[in-house]
C-alpha cells in the first residue's frame, strides 16, 4: 500500500509494515524524516513536518557556524596565495619578454673617427717608420683632397699608394709618367665603332677610385693640364664631351726632386691641387733591417684588407666636413694663408683655394684625434703639409716649410 508509506530511499531508506521498529521509527505507521547520503531529508507524503528539537536547533547553528568558518578560512588562503603570487618573482614564462635597448646607430662623426683609427693602423703596418707620411695619407682620404709624395725613388711612395687604395677598397689605376704619355692616355678617348656606326668612348685611367699617378714630373706639360679639369672639377672633357668622374676620387702622385735627369716641373696651377704633400724618406737601421726581412713593406701589402667599402669612404668624407669649426679658428687659418703672401723670401704665396684646404684638412685631423670639432692645433699640425707646395720660394720646398713653422710660431693662436 503506498497510503502512509515512505517512499524508499535510496539504499532502503524505509521498513516494510509490521516489522519491529528500528532506528529511524517512532513506532507507529508514520515515518519520520531520514536523512539521505545526499544530507536531504525525504518527508512523507501528506504528513507535516514534525518541530524541531532544541537539540536539533543547536546543531543546525553550530553547522552554519562551521560553515561560516569554512567559508572565511577559505578566503583567507587565496587572499594570501595572491598576496604571494603578487610578491614572488615573475618566472620567464609569465614575465613579459624585457625590451632589450635598442642599439643606437652610430652617427656619422663617430664612424668617421672609427674608420680614421682602423685606416691609420692599416698603413702603419705598410710603411715602417714614416708616421708623418701615414698621417698624410689618412687626412687626404678623410677630407677628400689629393696627396702628392716628392721623394727619391725606391723609398716606398707606390707602396703606399697600394695601401691606401686596398684599405680603402677601391679600385687602382696605375698610370706611369714617361715624356710619350698621352692626354689620353689619362683620361680616355673615343672609338669608332663599324658594327654600329657610332663613337664610343673608353674610358682612361683617370676614372678609378683610387688613381697613381707614378713620377708625374717625367710627364710633359700637355699630360699634366688634362689632369687640372679632372682633379678639381671632378669630371673630363673629351671631343666636347664632359664625363664625371667616379666618387670618391682620390690622386696619389709621385715626383722625383726636381733637378734629376728627364723631368718637367710642375706648374702652380697643378700643385695647388694637391691638398697635401709629403715625404717618406729613408728608414732607420732597424726598420730598413725589418724591411729586408720582409716586416712591412710588399710583404705587409700581400696580407692587408680593406677597413672600409667605397660608399663608406664616401660617406666619412661627408662626415669629416660636419666637424665644428668656430668662426675664430676659421679667422686663424685664413689669417696664416695672408701671411704666406707676404713673407721674406716668397714669390707665390698660398691661394683662397690653399685657405680652403687648410680648413678641410684641419677637420680631417680633428676626426683622427677622435674629435667633432677643430682646434687651432690641429691647424698648426696641418700647416705645413698643406701649404708647403704651393709656396714658391727660392729655397725650394725645404726653405718654404721652415718659413712656415716659423710662422705657426710667430702668430697668435686662439685660446678658449
Amino acid at each position: 500500500m503506498s497510503t502512509g508509506m515512505a517512499e524508499p530511499g535510496p539504499a532502503g531508506a524505509g521498513v516494510a509494515p509490521g516489522e519491529p521498529a528500528g532506528p529511524g521509527h517512532n513506532g507507529s505507521a508514520t515515518p519520520i524524516a531520514q536523512s539521505t547520503p545526499a544530507g536531504g531529508h525525504l518527508q512523507a507524503q501528506g504528513a507535516p513536518a514534525p518541530p524541531a528539537s532544541p537539540a536539533s536547533k543547536a546543531q543546525v547553528a553550530k553547522a552554519q557556524v562551521a560553515k561560516a568558518q569554512v567559508a572565511q578560512a577559505q578566503v583567507a588562503q587565496a587572499q594570501v596565495a595572491q598576496a604571494q603570487v603578487a610578491q614572488a618573482p615573475v618566472t620567464p614564462a609569465h614575465a613579459p619578454t624585457a625590451q632589450a635597448p635598442t642599439p643606437t646607430a652610430p652617427s656619422p662623426i663617430e664612424t668617421a673617427v672609427a674608420v680614421a683609427g682602423a685606416l691609420h693602423r692599416a698603413l702603419s703596418g705598410v710603411l715602417l717608420g714614416t708616421p708623418g707620411a701615414v698621417t698624410a695619407a689618412v687626412l687626404a682620404a678623410l677630407s677628400g683632397g689629393h696627396l702628392l709624395i716628392e721623394d727619391v725613388p725606391g723609398v716606398g711612395k707606390t707602396v703606399l699608394a697600394r695601401a691606401i687604395a686596398t684599405s680603402l677598397g677601391a679600385g687602382l689605376a696605375r698610370i706611369q709618367g714617361h715624356p710619350d704619355l698621352l692626354p689620353s692616355d689619362v683620361t680616355g678617348v673615343n672609338v669608332y665603332s663599324a658594327d654600329a656606326g657610332t663613337w664610343e668612348f673608353r674610358p682612361g685611367p683617370i676614372f678609378s677610385h683610387v688613381v697613381l699617378l707614378d713620377e708625374l714630373n717625367r710627364t710633359p706639360p700637355r699630360t699634366q693640364s688634362a689632369l687640372l679639369e679632372a682633379m678639381e672639377e671632378q669630371q673630363v672633357s673629351v671631343d666636347g664631351e664632359t664625363w664625371a668622374l667616379p666618387r670618391p676620387h682620390l690622386v696619389v702622385a709621385t715626383q722625383n726632386p726636381i733637378g734629376q735627369l728627364g723631368t718637367y716641373p710642375l706648374v702652380e696651377s697643378q700643385l695647388d691641387r694637391f691638398a697635401l704633400s709629403t715625404s717618406i724618406g729613408y728608414p732607420d737601421a732597424a726598420v730598413e733591417a725589418g724591411l729586408v726581412l720582409h716586416h712591412g713593406g710588399r710583404a705587409a701589402l700581400d696580407t692587408l684588407g680593406p677597413v672600409c667599402t667605397v660608399e663608406t669612404w664616401q660617406y666619412v668624407i661627408d662626415a669629416t666636413a660636419t666637424a665644428h669649426v668656430a668662426p675664430v679658428v676659421a679667422e686663424y687659418a685664413v689669417s696664416l694663408v695672408r701671411a704666406t703672401r707676404s713673407l721674406p723670401g716668397v714669390r707665390l704665396g698660398a691661394s683662397p683655394r690653399a685657405a680652403i684646404a687648410l680648413i678641410r684638412t684641419a677637420q680631417g685631423h680633428a676626426v683622427l684625434a677622435g674629435r667633432t670639432y677643430v682646434t687651432p692645433d690641429d691647424v698648426q699640425v696641418v700647416t705645413a703639409p698643406c701649404l708647403s707646395h704651393r709656396l714658391v720660394c727660392d729655397g725650394g720646398a725645404v726653405e718654404a716649410t721652415a718659413l712656415l713653422r716659423q710662422l705657426v710660431a710667430t702668430t697668435p693662436a686662439p685660446r678658449p
